[in-house]
């Protein structure tokens, strides 16, 4: 299956928007492609006002979010792929969903050098006769 995280981080927007809460998206700056304002990274991630009225052009897409904002005045093109959205809340109240690495997306990784583990076997019923 796909990952399910773009999906829950437009729900969760729509949720926190139609409730007039204002969303921030907290992304890992760390990640290969994330382009953000490197003076806004604390410990390696950046939080984000995506409110309607902070940003222009957004795009919660199934592989990235993107959209234009203005950081002390200048505008700045912010692209964040999907797998750096580490959460997605309200700022008024801290309500909406963090994620983990591992959201349930079928990795693409094949690595033929590392065995895969073997489940355990489930082990065999033993009925026994009592008289």
């Amino acid at each position: 299956m796909t990952s399910s995280r773009p999906y829950l981080v437009r729900a969760m927007y729509q949720w926190i928007a139609d409730n007039g809460m204002t969303p921030h998206l907290l992304a890992d700056a760390s990640v290969e492609g994330v382009q953000v304002p490197s003076e806004h990274i604390q410990n390696g991630k950046i939080i984000l006002n995506v409110a309607p009225m902070a940003v222009t052009g957004l795009v919660l897409g199934d592989a990235e979010v993107t959209f234009s904002a203005r950081f002390s005045g200048q505008s700045f093109g912010i692209y964040i792929p999907i797998d750096a959205v580490l959460a997605i809340y309200a700022k008024e109240n801290g309500q909406g969903m963090m994620f983990s690495e591992d959201d349930g997306a079928v990795s693409s990784h094949d690595d033929d050098n590392e065995p895969e583990p073997d489940p355990e076997k489930p082990k065999r019923p033993s009925l026994r006769v009592v008289k």
